[in-house]
C-alpha cells in the first residue's frame, strides 16, 4: 500500500522516463487525473488516457522525451508531503529553474502549474516541482 500517491505518480514517471520506456501506467484516482494533465498541459508528457473499469482503472501516460533521446523530465522534487503541508499565496509563487521547470499547485481552481496559478491570481498547496 502506498502512503503518498502523489509521490508515488511522479517517482513512477521520473524512473520509467530514465530507462526510456514509452508510457507509464499507474493506479487511477480522480487527483492523479488531474495532475497528469497538468503535466499534458505544461509539455512534461504526452497523451493521458485512463483505461478499464470499476476498480480495474489505470492511467496510462505517454513520456516525451527530447531531440538527444534524454527523457523531457529530468527531476522532481515532493515539496507538500502528509505529514507536512505546505501553502503558498499568489505573491510567494515564483518560476523554477528560470521558468525551465514548474511547480503544480491544489488551488480552488484545481491543479494548476505555477504560471496558471500567478495568471488566475490564486495561490494554494504545493505539491511538487518538475524540471
Amino acid at each position: 500500500m502506498v502512503g503518498d500517491p502523489i509521490s508515488d505518480l511522479i517517482i513512477r514517471i521520473k524512473n520509467a522516463g530514465s530507462v526510456a520506456k514509452a508510457e507509464v501506467t499507474v493506479p487511477y484516482s480522480k487527483l492523479k487525473f488531474a495532475i497528469a494533465q497538468a503535466l499534458q498541459k505544461a509539455g512534461f508528457v504526452g497523451e493521458v488516457s485512463k483505461n478499464g473499469k470499476d476498480v480495474s482503472k489505470t492511467l496510462t501516460i505517454e513520456l516525451l522525451y527530447k531531440s538527444d533521446g534524454t527523457p523531457r523530465i529530468a527531476d522532481v522534487k515532493r515539496v507538500s508531503k502528509p505529514g507536512r503541508r505546505l501553502y503558498k499565496g499568489v505573491k510567494h509563487i515564483f518560476p523554477i529553474k528560470y521558468g525551465k521547470g514548474a511547480a503544480l499547485y491544489s488551488t480552488p481552481k484545481g491543479i494548476l502549474t505555477d504560471s496558471q496559478a500567478r495568471k488566475e491570481r490564486v495561490g494554494g498547496e504545493e505539491l511538487f516541482k518538475i524540471w
